[in-house]
């Protein structure tokens, strides 16, 4: 995954910041996260979901709202209808900078953001809520009792959300009680992913059933079960950011589809992501190559002699499979470790180059103590005998062309 920080302009003009978290391969589609009352686009929930979409080639867009984390701007200014206004910001910049969001995505109070604009966001085919409120109007409860009563005379209150002081003030629960969410719900028209945690401790899981009945069909529900109201255990936040990117899955547009190789061809090509990430195809298989970043890279996927290496791990356990088939040999399941480094020539007893460096392959064949030993030397034997070592150890001849 290969993250950029970026920054946009937000309701009022406050920049806004924001994370861009991109595939290793051309993005199919775009994200947009909106995260919950008073929290940032670093939650755990945020980046395991952003992590699971990038692998699925879905980019994902979250930035901190009007006043929270790293954005400009007086949070005691802000209210739901702000968030709403910066999400349609955001949108607006995916737009012009690459594409619209396909997919919205809200945690808690984002969630009821993402319902109440998507209708506003055209190009938008799914949304995907994460313990959102049916109603606004109820995150007022975690104002307390004291600040509600204050807000009646006083225009502006000091709260504690998650052991952090904020400033809230009367517009604020203004803002709150005129928002209509049902209605905004029952005009979507894209997929709707209902996520809640059944013991959810802040919001509890009857706002889910509300907002899932509003909403017209496609509609979903998923139920995380034993995580609370902030998916803080890894194993929920993993667990939601695998459900939204499956399902998400029938309503993307499809992946253009690459032209066909002939059999035994490979194509690699520059993803356009990442330093040297590559995309790899051959035949109806897509892989990821990349350099670590010891070297430079991003480490989206196993370097040209990791392939090297399980090119002739592959066809040494498959080569012995083979053969021990065809003689009734039973063997369990075979593993082979193997690792390379080159070597000066001259200190290589056993190399027919006397000058520069040697490529040398140690190949481990895993194998039970129970096999007697002319057969082990058998099985290193035939080993040795794979179509691609007898490649490695061969004359090759790598002819290089250019096409237009």
């Amino acid at each position: 995954m290969q993250s950029e920080r970026v920054e946009f302009p937000g309701h009022d003009g406050s920049r806004l910041a924001a994370r861009l978290d991109l595939p290793a391969m051309t993005p199919r589609a775009y994200a947009l996260f909106a995260h919950c009352f008073t929290c940032s686009k670093d939650v755990l929930a945020a980046s395991r979901i952003s992590t699971a979409l990038n692998e699925q080639g879905i980019a994902v867009l979250r930035f901190d709202f009007t006043g929270l984390g790293m954005s400009e701007g007086e949070f005691a200014n802000t209210n739901f209808s702000s968030n709403v206004a910066d999400l349609l910001c955001a949108a607006n910049f995916l737009r012009k900078r690459h594409a619209a969001p396909s997919l919205l995505i809200g945690h808690s109070l984002g969630g009821a953001a993402v319902l109440s604009v998507a209708p506003d966001i055209p190009e938008v085919r799914a949304v995907a809520t994460l313990g959102a409120p049916a109603k606004p109007l109820h995150v007022a409860d975690l104002l307390g009792r004291e600040a509600l009563a204050r807000l009646d005379t006083e225009q502006e209150v000091a709260v504690s959300l998650g052991g952090r002081p904020f400033r809230i003030q009367r517009q604020f629960l203004e803002d709150l009680k005129a928002q209509h969410l049902r209605a905004r719900i029952a005009a979507l028209r894209c997929a709707l992913l209902v996520m809640h945690a059944p013991a959810d401790e802040v919001v509890g899981v009857d706002q889910a059933r509300r907002i899932f009945e509003a909403a017209r069909h496609p509609k979903s529900f998923v139920a995380l079960n034993g995580a609370n109201h902030l998916l803080t255990q890894r194993r929920h936040a993993a667990y939601a950011a695998r459900v939204i990117a499956a399902w998400v899955e029938p309503y993307l547009p499809e992946t253009a589809a690459d032209e066909a190789l002939a059999a035994g061809q490979v194509r690699v090509a520059e993803s356009g992501a990442g330093r040297y990430t590559q995309r790899v195809q051959t035949g109806r298989h897509r892989m990821l190559a990349d350099e670590p970043t010891s070297a430079g890279g991003d480490d989206a996927g196993p370097g040209p002699f990791d392939y090297l290496l399980a090119a002739l791990g592959t066809c040494t356990t498959m080569t012995l499979r083979m053969v021990a088939e065809r003689k009734g040999w039973q063997l369990p399941p075979l593993e082979v470790t193997l690792q390379h480094r080159h070597v000066h020539a001259q200190d290589c007893a056993d190399c027919e180059s006397a000058q520069g460096k040697v490529l040398e392959i140690d190949r481990t064949l895993r194998l039970p103590a129970s096999i007697a030993p002319a057969i082990r030397q058998q099985l290193l034997d035939i080993a040795d005998r794979c179509p691609v070592h007898r490649a490695l150890t061969g004359e090759i001849k790598v002819r290089t062309h250019a096409t237009e």
